[in-house]
């Protein structure tokens, strides 16, 4: 298959998870849709083109490890798992219901989770000392992280980042959902992280920066990222909170708010008129 066609392929599926994401939450009539619509274009390109995994060898020792840090944006990462076959669909609909597999922020207990979160700002020191294991194992795999921008705020990703550095491991990918939007406004409001892209940079990062909703620019960010040597990477995917849905966009209402019955009909007509050739 030629890289357009990849493209076009990995597009189309980023619009039919984002109905997914919607479902989940509009039958729990709870959950997180803005951060689960930011970070889906980057998890199709991780799970439908770079990672090495296998759906009916979850632990594969030879794997790459994907963590969600943001675990709270679970609704994109579970739709994601459950189209690639780690679990049936229907676990979809039990989404945050008691005594079901798939809770609010992601568990052990689920095919394809790599870390249990729910503490922002503790999966990047995670993903640094599984970097570092896989590392002393002689393993050839990678380890990707996804933080959000709120998280950001926290002192010990800055931490992890500093260790990471220190210990050039350049298996460990970090990816910023730099959406703008946190729970209570945006992030510029509650506590403005300024240039992330000097800081990490300073930290020591390979540093790619990259428009995190054009499949083009994050399927090139991460063949470059698994090519850099003596560093990690931190790709930081600048995106809108909400993406694809109008009256969700950049609005703190929908960072942990599910839609009514109204407001899911018109999330479902709008992302059905998406035309994923000119959607970035």
């Amino acid at each position: 298959m030629k890289k357009e066609e990849k493209i076009l392929e990995l597009k189309q599926k980023a619009k039919e998870l984002r109905k997914d994401i919607l479902k989940i939450v509009y039958t729990a009539k709870s959950g997180h849709p803005g951060g689960s619509l930011s970070e889906i274009d980057f998890l199709v390109a991780l799970y439908y083109y770079k990672m090495n995994i296998n759906p009916n060898n979850p632990r594969m020792e030879e794997r790459d490890r994907f963590i969600l840090s943001k675990g709270h944006a679970s609704p994109g990462f579970y739709a994601v798992l459950a189209d690639k076959g780690f679990f049936p669909k229907s676990e979809l609909d039990g989404f945050r219901k008691i005594g079901r597999m798939l809770q609010g922020h992601p568990e052990l207990n689920t095919p394809g989770v790599e870390f249990a979160a729910g503490s922002l700002g503790q999966g990047i020191s995670f993903a640094v000392g599984v970097a570092l294991a896989c590392r002393m194992d002689k393993m050839k795999n990678f380890v990707y992280c996804m933080i959000g921008d709120g998280e950001a705020q926290e002192g010990s990703v800055w931490e992890a980042s500093m260790a990471a550095s220190f210990h050039k491991l350049d298996n460990l990918i970090v990816i910023l959902d730099k959406n703008q939007v946190q729970e209570t406004g945006t992030t510029k409001e509650v506590m403005d992280i300024g240039n992330v892209a000097d800081k990490w940079a300073a930290f020591g990062f390979n540093v790619i920066e990259i428009n995190g909703h054009k499949m083009e620019e994050i399927v090139e960010a991460l063949d470059k990222a698994t090519k850099t040597k003596n560093k990690p990477t931190m790709i930081i995917s600048n995106t809108i909170k909400g993406k694809g849905v109008s009256f969700m966009e950049l609005n703190h209402k929908f960072h942990g708010k599910a839609p009514n019955d109204e407001e899911y009909k018109k999330a479902l007509e709008e992302i059905e008129k998406i035309n994923v050739k000119s959607f970035k």
